[in-house]
């Protein structure tokens, strides 16, 4: 008799996620309205999977990232880390659970204490959570430190010494430091120069193979992300707009904002145009977002129908998902 397969569930499921803000005006500091970061959003990522999530500065995909491992506090929702729910659990119990979730930082220079060496910053974890004590801390950073591609004699040594891009490799060997299961990298090459940011790029796919690790990209570049991630979900003013696997959503783009992003992707061939598509106006404020599809203000396709009523999402094919009226309603 065959033994039936058990279905793979979810490293981590995101269900309607709302972060709002509050602005306080007044002596009093009276709650006049609501930054909508975040405005309900759900995905999802499964063990070793890399998930991108791009847009524009201000779409809320830093705040969904940092919601996401509980380090800003939802307004509403859940995220559940293989199955449980991070809002159910004490403060120590979601302490504990910081070491198998680690960040990236966007970027290598405030991100490291400048008072202390890269030894100290890489034990720093390891203190906190009691993780490799005694003779072990050595060889444990020897090891951090060579995975990376750093030498381990420059552990003495302060980050004002170290480059942008060595130094966003000492960010990585901490996030690696207590054997995490999740990696969430927030805009981790956008410092860096363009020669740097393929190395760090190819580093982050190397270490996931050899660690089994499941990422979360968050970039504003469809280019960056395109090389390392499996999925990819387009962030507008706090929703997703546009989800699919990474060849889906290069090869046909549903929505009219994942198609502006791409088209403003370099071209390497100089005799190759790209047909590029230009916005008008500015991301609208999140404090007041506009009715109907929030993206209708700068739409080059926009109808009557999206300027009141927002669209349902819909699905094409297997994982690939859009919010457009030009599609109908689901």
């Amino acid at each position: 008799m065959e033994q039936s397969l058990k279905p793979i569930k979810p490293l981590l499921k995101v269900e309607n996620l709302k972060v709002h803000f509050p602005i306080k005006k007044g002596i009093l500091s009276r709650t006049v309205g609501q930054v909508h970061a975040v405005d309900g959003i759900s995905f999802e990522l499964m063990p070793g999977e890399t998930l991108g999530v791009v847009g524009e500065s201000g779409c809320g995909k830093t705040t969904a990232g940092m919601a996401a491992m509980h380090l800003t506090p939802p307004t509403a929702g859940r995220v559940l880390w293989k199955g449980t729910d991070l809002g159910s659990m004490s403060p120590a119990r979601l302490r504990s659970l910081r070491g198998e979730m680690q960040l990236i930082f966007q970027d290598p220079y405030s991100s490291l204490n400048p008072r202390m060496t890269i030894g100290q910053i890489l034990s720093d974890p390891m203190d906190i959570h009691k993780k490799y004590t005694g003779n072990l801390r050595k060889e444990r950073l020897d090891f951090l430190m060579e995975t990376v591609g750093l030498s381990p004699n420059l552990t003495n040594r302060y980050p004002h010494e170290f480059s942008g891009g060595q130094r966003q490799r000492i960010g990585i060997a901490r996030a690696l430091a207590l054997d995490p299961s999740l990696i969430i990298g927030d805009e981790p090459v956008s410092a860096l120069d363009v020669s740097i940011q393929a190395q760090i790029i190819n580093l982050l796919v190397k270490l996931k193979a050899k660690f089994d690790l499941s990422l979360i990209i968050i970039s504003h570049d469809l280019a960056v992300v395109e090389h390392i991630c499996d999925r990819i979900v387009v962030m507008y003013l706090g929703k997703i707009i546009e989800s699919a696997d990474y060849i889906s959503l290069y090869k046909d783009p549903k929505h009219p904002y994942t198609q502006t992003l791409l088209s403003a992707i370099p071209v390497p061939d100089p005799l190759r145009k790209r047909n590029r598509i230009i916005l008008e106006g500015d991301v609208p404020s999140p404090i007041n977002p506009p009715p109907g599809c929030r993206f209708h203000t700068r739409c080059p396709k926009r109808m009557e129908i999206c300027e009141h009523k927002e669209p349902k999402t819909r699905q094409f094919g297997t994982g690939h998902t859009a919010a457009c009226h030009l599609y109908g309603d689901a």
